[in-house]
């Protein structure tokens, strides 16, 4: 059993059995086990809509107990909540498995985990980078002037000027 903190404090106590894979089919119409596909595992680490759903599946039980509705809880997901969240679902659920797939499921979610960390470290050196600050200078320092107007035409838009003309 792993627990998470929602946005507004509430702690929350996630544990998957065959009870949890049950009711998540039910409500979500997604199918836990098939996190051994790879897709799955991406997709609840990826799309916080769909996690959030399976999440509130899983702890329902929980959070009719506590008369919490499932806008409240997709409301307190936020931020921090949400890497925590999916931290607990996701190692809860390798726990679930026996020890061989138990074995391959934390391996996947440890590749994911990498790569997720490599591709935010290369937008970050990218966002740093003087390729980046190369571009925006050059988008600063080019010609203000648009290039598709004539001598003599209005810059100005039939909105501001109908602003300024009287009814008739």
């Amino acid at each position: 059993m792993r627990t998470f903190t929602d946005a507004t404090g509430r702690a929350w106590s996630i544990a998957i059995t065959v009870d949890t894979l049950k009711r998540v089919r039910a409500l979500v119409q997604i199918d836990l086990l098939d996190v051994l596909g790879g897709h799955l595992l991406e997709t609840l680490s990826s799309d916080p809509v769909v996690l959030c759903d399976v999440l509130f599946a899983a702890v329902k039980p929980e959070a009719d107990a506590r008369q919490v509705s499932d806008v409240d809880f997709g409301r307190a997901m936020a931020g921090d909540a949400i890497e925590q969240a999916t931290r607990a679902l996701l190692d809860d659920l390798v726990d679930f498995f026996p020890q061989p797939k138990r074995r391959l499921l934390a391996k996947a979610l440890g590749k994911l985990t990498t790569w997720q960390a490599k591709a935010l470290d290369a937008a970050e050196q990218r966002l740093d980078g003087p390729k980046l600050q190369a571009a925006l200078t050059a988008a600063l320092m080019a010609d203000p002037e648009p290039t598709d107007l004539r001598p003599g035409d209005s810059s100005g838009s039939a909105l501001e000027s109908s602003a300024v003309t009287p009814d008739r």
